[in-house]
């Protein structure tokens, strides 16, 4: 196989048209191409009247060229197999995209994990989410953030990253979810997604290959402490007092685990503080953003909904950007505890939803709230609280139009964009929901962002708040082979720990913390 690069089309070619130009591109006859595969195909709107799909193809030839470069082989190689099961099996706390993947590693190597997950399984976590968004009840162990499949269930679904992965690991992510229901399409659309409803399916059957595997789940199984002796962990105990031996156990346990994080401060676990982001979600007619980025033509079936990708520096230091733009999507209640409102974005697979969403966040670092190493944690919190009371109670979220927000006055009526959060949007004044300083860089980056984006900063547009879980507030940190710096079988990983952002790159450091736990249980 011999790999094209850089093959660019028009927007509606044809697929004769496409198999000319990979005979073109390798300088063979069309009937030398035995086969082929597109491995990625991305969009070039740079001339919205011109815009081109540009491929990576994978060929057979029947005669030889110099043309392109060999094919890399991107499947997936176990760094180990074990002959039996462990007598004291590997724990997987968490089951999210890391935690997941991390189990399935553990499985396939023939290590028989057990996975700790404290909220429920996907569907009936489903429907307690969809308790807060409707009738505004929250179940704490089970929510946006907690419960099989973690946070990225309900978020746009998006599988793209941009780590280094010279092993092509985010392959064999994809790879396993497309054997689990996702579209084929994952695997070389350049930025793919899934969407909620398609995650929901795709976690129950990748939970159905871990069981036979040898893998056990156990749902509303709250991991309350840690058995941590002479630098060793021995064990876990668990929140109804059962107690679990174990010498390894992989912490995926999520970027809102908060009470996890204070439990591994107490029992000495190192840890930092590391920066996050706080700020608002904004919400404009996607038909907008499609005219802005595709031009005459938006609403190509191969394009899609358009999203965006912006940042500005403002003049007190601080960057403000887009976080986690939702195509086609919603804004949904993200909070975890009572009396807290926070913000993300959502989208189904069709992204076919009136608005587009994303946040519009300010860069946040430790010096800005001094303290012990969980004090980011609690700055969040204190912003949590103040949205939860400037949007009235029950869970709305307070809001207000980018008009009103750039001239410091309280909301009254909507406009013409509708916000999409549910259980509802309290119209205010959103300055007392984040610091002097965050407002002040948001004010000025909402109009530089209308100079790229025409609209971006019309008045209408609706600032949804908060969103403060961009990130993790600390970082658990590791070693080289992936342990607690100071706790010997305790492997953290994913974002909750500080090492991913996102389901893929999530994925990818479960494959990593899982294959070290192999290499260590093979020694």
């Amino acid at each position: 196989m011999r790999r094209l690069t850089e093959l660019r089309l028009p927007l509606n070619h044809t697929e004769p048209e496409l198999r000319a130009a990979i005979a073109a591109g390798f300088g063979v006859p069309e009937g030398a191409i035995l086969s082929y595969s597109v491995f990625r195909r991305a969009w070039d709107a740079r001339k919205k009247n011109a815009i081109a799909l540009v491929y990576t193809i994978d060929a057979e030839l029947a005669v030889e060229t110099q043309k392109g470069v060999p094919s890399p082989d991107v499947s997936y190689k176990f760094v180990t197999r074990a002959q039996s099961c462990p007598a004291k099996r590997p724990v997987v706390i968490g089951a999210g995209p890391c935690g997941l993947l991390a189990a399935l590693i553990l499985a396939e190597m023939g290590l028989c994990p057990l996975i700790l997950e404290r909220g429920k399984i996907v569907r009936q976590r489903t429907k307690d989410t969809w308790g807060l968004w409707r009738r505004g009840e929250l179940d704490p162990t089970s929510n946006v953030q907690f419960g099989e499949g973690g946070a990225g269930t309900f978020s746009d679904g998006k599988l793209y990253s941009q780590i280094k992965d010279p092993r092509h690991l985010g392959r064999k992510v994809l790879t396993e979810f497309v054997e689990a229901g996702a579209p084929e399409e994952i695997l070389y659309i350049a930025k793919p997604h899934i969407g909620t409803f398609r995650l929901v399916s795709m976690v129950e059957s990748i939970r159905e290959k871990i069981t036979n595997l040898g893998g056990e789940y156990r749902f509303s199984a709250h991991v309350s402490d840690f058995d941590i002796r002479d630098g060793q962990l021995h064990g876990l105990t668990l929140a109804d007092g059962e107690y679990i031996e174990t010498n390894h156990a992989i912490l995926a346990i999520g970027h809102s685990a908060r009470d996890t994080f204070y439990r591994l401060h107490e029992r000495g676990v190192f840890m930092e503080a590391k920066p996050f982001s706080l700020g608002f979600r904004i919400e404009h007619p996607q038909s907008m953003i499609d005219r802005y980025r595709f031009g005459p033509a938006a609403g190509h079936p191969i394009l899609g909904a358009a999203d965006y990708k912006l940042v500005h520096h403002a003049a007190n230091g601080r960057s403000v950007y887009s976080f986690c733009m939702c195509p086609g999507g919603t804004v949904v209640a993200a909070t975890s505890e009572p009396e807290r409102v926070v913000t993300n974005g959502m989208s189904q697979y069709s992204r076919a939803e009136r608005n587009a969403n994303a946040g519009i966040v300010v860069g946040i670092g430790p010096q800005d709230y001094p303290g012990d190493v969980l004090a980011g944690v609690e700055f969040q919190r204190r912003w949590e609280s103040a949205a939860y009371v400037a949007g009235g109670g029950g869970y709305k979220a307070p809001g207000q139009l980018v008009g009103d927000f750039l001239t410091g006055r309280p909301s009254q009526a909507l406009g013409g964009v509708l916000p999409s959060y549910r259980p509802g949007v309290h119209l205010t004044d959103l300055a007392a929901t984040l610091p002097d300083y965050a407002i002040a860089a948001i004010r000025e980056a909402l109009p530089a962002f209308g100079r790229i984006i025409p609209g971006f900063d019309r008045a209408d547009a609706v600032l949804t708040g908060v969103e403060t879980r961009t990130s993790s507030p600390v970082r658990i940190t590791r070693r080289r082979d992936f342990c607690s710096l100071n706790v010997r079988g305790l492997y953290p990983a994913g974002e909750g720990c500080g090492y991913a952002g996102g389901i893929l790159s999530a994925g990818v450091d479960g494959i990593k913390v899982a294959e070290a736990v192999g290499l260590s249980l093979a020694v």
